[in-house]
């Protein structure tokens, strides 16, 4: 004689099952996301001149796209399905067109072009030509050059200020910073700073600039408003990223050789904090309001979290071999982290700060960007 069927347990079964599949769906998609919306990954190869294009809904790369020797600095424009990038031994920039996944445009900026920024209002990207002294501007509609400018000797890393109104360029042999005119290019200000100036952090109202120094072990503080130096503030090491919170409180400054991390209270210009990482923290990005900050560890193989309020590390993340550049995507749920000497591409659940998979990419990814469209 058949037992009678228990609904009950049916019933609680059939929810467990429905939670289960609920949670997997959201473990590999992002929530926000509607069917016709694509969300990828764009990852620039050093090592074969390629950009990897990774699906982050499938989670497995979809395409390799040629761009030319050394691709670096890889950014995805806010409005245009465009991803722009520059080929450093190529002498040029180029756009690749996020729904065909294909180069659009290669524009001949000038020698040696090391990285760009886009304008405030979205319309031109500026570029630094480090082997040509010059700072050249691109409308981005139609991919001409639409200005240019003379810099001081290896410009590197263009930033343009919060507000739109300048773009500020470090000269790693002229040890400045120069401030230009976002519309015209015209030279407003060249400010000396310390020695082999690199990176460049403005606070969110566009009044001072933080600028790290590799070769004096330094961050230069400067005073956009008056254009001069404030102070050089003397650091445990060199420095390699430059992390502003985004309320503009803090900045946080990697130190691969020292071991950690120092804290910049930018209100006072002054160090206010020193953490020991680990083994070879370099390049980092952040959730949030830097409620977590992700610093990448280049010898120890992993990626790890801190919890920046309390100064909290929490347990680290492995990944591939040699981690470094970093991105999270629109909607905080993933990390991306590119491995250099295994070539892959971690992403990390933030949630869970678990590992979810490795996607094999090019030879020597060093440049991440992504793109909602």
């Amino acid at each position: 004689m058949s037992r009678p069927l228990n609904y009950r347990l049916v019933f609680i079964a059939a929810v467990i099952l429905i939670s289960a599949a609920v949670e997997i769906a959201r473990e590999y998609r992002p929530t926000f996301l509607r069917p016709d919306l694509h969300l990828y990954a764009y990852v620039g190869n050093a090592g074969d001149g390629t950009v990897s294009v990774v699906d982050l809904i499938r989670l497995g790369k979809i395409a390799t796209i040629p761009v030319g020797p050394s691709p670096s600095g890889l950014r995805a424009h806010r409005t245009l399905n465009q991803i722009w990038g520059v080929s450093t031994d190529g002498d040029y920039a180029f756009v690749i067109d996020a729904p065909t996944s294909r180069v659009s445009a290669r524009i001949s900026v000038g020698l040696f072009p090391s990285a760009l920024d886009f304008s405030a209002d979205g319309r031109h990207v500026f570029v630094t030509a480090s082997g040509s002294s010059a700072l050249v501007a691109i409308d981005c509609s139609t991919g001409q050059v639409v200005g240019r400018a003379r810099t001081g000797r290896r410009p590197v890393l263009p930033h343009v200020t919060p507000d739109g109104k300048f773009v500020l360029v470090p000269n790693r042999e002229d040890s400045t910073l120069q401030v230009f005119n976002a519309s015209t290019l015209s030279l407003i200000a060249t400010i000396p700073v310390a020695k082999d100036p690199e990176q460049v952090a403005v606070l969110p109202d566009s009044s001072v600039a933080f600028v790290s120094a590799a070769g004096a072990s330094e961050v230069s503080a400067v005073d956009l408003r008056r254009n001069v130096l404030i102070s050089n503030l003397r650091l445990a090491g060199t420095p390699s990223a430059l992390l502003m919170k985004p309320d503009g409180g803090e900045l946080y400054v990697t130190l691969p050789a020292s071991h950690g991390l120092e804290v910049v209270d930018t209100w006072r210009t002054e160090i206010s904090d020193t953490m020991v990482l680990g083994s070879t923290p370099t390049s980092g990005t952040m959730v949030g309001n830097a409620d977590l900050v992700y610093v990448s560890d280049s010898a120890a193989d992993s990626v790890t979290p801190i919890a920046m309020a309390t100064r909290h590390l929490l347990p680290p993340i492995l990944t591939g071999r040699r981690p470094g550049p970093s991105a999270i995507d629109p909607g905080g749920d993933l990390l991306l982290v590119a491995n250099e000497d295994s070539a892959d591409l971690a992403v990390i659940r933030v949630r869970t700060q678990s590992l979810i998979t490795m996607i094999p990419v090019g030879a020597q990814p060093r440049s991440i960007a992504i793109k909602l469209f």
